[in-house]
């Protein structure tokens, strides 16, 4: 009996979805004889095959394999299929299955797991879709559009027992994790005061006129749960047109509060060991604006500021100060004052500070799809910083000082801040009811 056929999924049925999917259970929660073995393939799904996807591609273990795309623009599909033909990729041996609306190939495909680098403002949804078809996600990063989204990720964990593995790749850098750990181990002693570059927030789009369009484009698919507005190329198809909006992103470009941000908030996340909280209060350090400095506090009393220039220091990480010294840490970089404390770090894999490694993190996930671990960075670890750029992009939205309860995962006293925590959806985009 073929892999295909041993059972991999049972399909069941959910009358509580906006658009219906069948519940679908892999392997891992089958019989023995329908797991994984370790010396079988696991079957994965891309699904947004844009930029982004050709890196996770190049860097992915051989025991992956890649069997379905999917992408509301099938041109993306075509060129995916185009670059793959010329450049040699171990999990993508073969053909694939080829799917404009990736509802069709979470039903259709015989999956283990799949692969999500889509545009911010859909990715949680068809993640959730995903996880309620009983399938393992690797998610790109930015996680999340608002705090509600997250929300739902954790409670799907949780749930379905998904192994979910947020993007957020510094984690699994080795030199990064030695810094981390130094400042985690009170190397520096106790820790006061963290700085980040002043990450930039997002701009709100003006309305543009619309043009004809693609051939190939389901429209509405790409609008997500979002106002469908008229079709323009500053939104589709490029690089990270669309991150630099509010209605799809929080800030995505290069420099802004959900691009490197993130990274850098990550960073700050595990240093601190702080993976299951969040700053507690938040604050403006000067007037409002979408480049306004912020200083945010955790519940320790470490206050985290965004307070170098853009473009200068580790954009991708941050420089924790202590009562005994300094540690800086950026992707694939480690310093320190006095010099000796990081003596012994270990060898950067890749000197560059915008080299993607993802590679180990990408392993880390198939490893734990075996083992029915967590991940490194698992929905709750995604969420719990994705809400740190989230708190950042509402403080500076209402220019006041907010107060946060990380437990309750609420904001104290302010309706209109809590508001924000959430957006109202297009009917066929809206979350599901029963996570």
């Amino acid at each position: 009996m073929s892999k295909k056929e041993i059972g991999r999924r049972r399909f069941l049925k959910s009358a509580s979805a906006a658009v219906a999917v069948p519940y679908l259970i892999p392997s891992h929660v089958l019989a023995a004889p329908g797991r994984p073995g370790a010396n079988d393939r696991i079957y994965v799904g891309l699904i947004g095959p844009g930029h982004r996807s050709k890196d996770l591609l190049k860097e992915s273990p051989a025991d992956l394999k890649l069997v379905a795309m999917a992408d509301c623009d099938l041109r993306q599909i075509e060129a995916r299929e185009q670059w793959l033909a010329k450049t040699p990729v171990a999990m993508a041996d073969g053909k694939r299955a080829h799917y404009q609306d990736y509802r069709k190939m979470l039903d259709k495909e015989h999956l283990d797991g799949v692969i999500v680098p889509t545009t911010v403002h859909a990715r949680v949804l068809i993640c959730l879709d995903a996880m309620r078809a009983g399938l393992d996600v690797y998610a790109e990063k930015p996680l999340t559009l608002t705090i509600e989204e997250g929300q739902y990720l954790v409670r799907a964990e949780r749930k379905y027992k998904t192994v979910f593995q947020t993007g957020t790749q510094q984690r699994s850098i080795p030199i990064n994790n030695f810094g981390s750990d130094l400042v985690k181990r009170g190397a520096i002693g106790k820790v006061h005061t963290v700085l980040c570059p002043n990450f930039i927030g997002p701009e709100r789009r003006p309305p543009t006129p619309g043009k004809p369009v693609p051939d190939k484009m389901n429209w509405d698919m790409w609008c997500n749960h979002t106002e469908r507005v008229p079709y323009s190329p500053d939104l589709h198809p490029g690089l990270g047109k669309w991150g630099r909006w509010r209605a799809y992103d929080g800030g995505g470009l290069g420099w802004g509060v959900t691009g490197w941000g993130a990274h850098a908030f990550d960073q700050v996340q595990r240093a601190l060991g702080t993976d299951d909280t969040d700053p507690i209060e938040i604050w403006l350090e000067e007037a409002p604006s979408r480049t306004a400095k912020v200083s945010l506090r955790y519940p320790s009393g470490t206050v985290l500021k965004l307070a170098l220039p853009v473009g200068k220091g580790p954009g991708l990480g941050a420089i924790f100060i202590g009562d005994k010294g300094k540690i800086e840490i950026n992707r694939n970089r480690v310093a320190s004052n006095p010099p000796e404390l990081v003596q012994g770090a270990p060898e950067p894999e890749d000197r560059s500070v915008v080299a993607s490694v993802a590679g180990r993190h990408i392993q880390n996930w198939v490893d734990c799809m075996r083992s029915r671990k967590k991940p490194v960075a698992c929905a709750e670890v995604g969420h719990r910083t994705s809400v740190i750029y989230h708190q950042i992009n509402i403080c500076r939205e209402l220019g006041r000082r907010l107060k946060w309860d990380p437990v309750k995962e609420k904001f104290l006293g302010d309706d209109e801040a809590n508001r924000l925590c959430s957006r109202k959806r297009r009917a066929g985009y809206t979350l599901p009811n029963d996570v």
